[in-house]
């Protein structure tokens, strides 16, 4: 019999067992052959803690100083590097990016409005007569994901979680004060089922008996491009258009660059789609004086969201000791430690920690029952 028994190797499972793992015994049970295999293994996150809505935001700052400054028990290598933002617009979109800038700056972030010549020598390959307005965001950060993510699943091990990969749940029944299941022909059963089964968190929550939040998967395209030859992008800012219609950032060598699309799919082994790689690659020609001759390597990944686009954070309101740990979007990397304290708090039916409090979370604002 274990405390919890968490649905999901995700960064969102991972991170919960580990904070869970000290107090209790956990097991992590994932459906695919390795953890992390669907958003956590594809996300090329960065640390902006000013984006998404005003709960993510939060969650993200009270995140901050673990991402920091990590304990040497979690890990010895930095999770953050320096990478900063320039937010690029056309003519037309020159009073949008004013209102952007103007926004972030009143919000505590540190932004430079930048002139043409001076966003040309952050990015040599940007094109003069395409741009109508720049602003450089210095504080955002590259997040080491795969350091990240086994820093939650290697000092969960440690403390004694059991992760069982391969390991698909079948016939979730409560009864004698505790949730019973086979997986993989072996019984399972625990005091508290955590539902942390990302884009299948609905499919899990329905399978347990609970009402379906409505949490929809979005696609997003990436690929990775080789920059002209003698071309170095290693010290290049991430790049945004101020109306989201495509990113790029270095990776090592190679430009990452998306359309930044959200095209609502079914739960699904994610893959990019031609059509969003041309247009991402589109975009960015308009924008940089690069021929993209040919595309080195593309993938896709999901990121799911509540109806209301903010975390699922708690018990079920009908079905008992169902705890859901859903909805992380596009910011779930970023906002890890602070969401998996604030869930294994919840989980324990202790108060929200005050590190997290003090950034205006409450347990209401989080439930689940906010949906019934």
């Amino acid at each position: 019999m274990f405390d919890f028994v968490v649905i999901g190797a995700g960064i969102a499972g991972a991170s919960v067992a580990d904070a869970l793992a000290p107090t209790a015994s956990v097991a992590l049970l994932e459906a695919e052959q390795q953890p992390g295999y669907h958003s956590t293994g594809r996300s090329a996150a960065l640390f902006a803690p000013n984006y998404g809505s005003s709960m993510f935001r939060a969650l993200a700052r009270a995140s901050a100083s673990f991402l920091r400054s990590p304990p040497p028990s979690f890990t010895t290598q930095e999770l953050l590097r320096a990478r900063g933002a320039l937010h690029i617009g056309r003519p037309d979109q020159r009073e949008h990016l004013a209102r952007v800038a103007g926004e972030l700056e009143a919000s505590g972030t540190r932004i430079e409005v930048l002139s043409i010549e001076a966003a040309c020598a952050l990015v040599p390959l940007l094109r003069p007569a395409y741009l109508g307005a720049a602003a450089f965001e210095p504080d955002v950060q590259d997040i080491d994901v795969d350091t990240l993510f086994r820093g939650f699943l290697n000092r969960g091990r440690h403390n004694g979680v059991r992760l069982l990969t391969g390991a698909r749940i079948e016939a979730p029944q409560w009864r004698q004060n505790a949730w019973h299941f086979l997986v993989n022909d072996e019984a399972i059963c625990g005091r508290v089922l955590i539902n942390a089964a990302g884009a299948w968190a609905d499919v899990v929550g329905v399978a347990c008996g609970a009402r379906a939040i409505g949490l929809q998967a979005l696609r997003r395209s990436v690929a990775l491009i080789d920059p002209p030859a003698g071309v170095s992008v290693r010290a290049w800012p991430a790049v945004f258009d101020v109306d989201e219609q495509f990113y790029l950032k270095p990776d090592t060598d190679r430009l990452l660059v998306s359309p930044a699309d959200e095209e609502p799919v079914q739960p699904c082994d994610a893959y990019a789609e031609d059509l969003a790689i041309a247009i991402a690659v589109d975009r960015m020609q308009s924008a940089l004086d690069i021929e993209v001759a040919r595309v080195a390597r593309n993938w896709a990944g999901l990121r799911t969201f509540a109806p209301d686009r903010d975390p699922v954070i708690g018990f079920d309101p009908k079905v008992r000791n169902l705890f859901w740990c859903a909805g992380q979007g596009g910011y779930g990397i970023q906002t890890a430690f602070a969401f998996s304290r604030l869930a294994a708090a919840l989980a324990r039916e202790e108060s929200v920690p005050t590190a997290i409090a003090e950034q205006g979370l409450t347990a209401s604002s989080v439930s689940p029952a906010r949906f019934s």
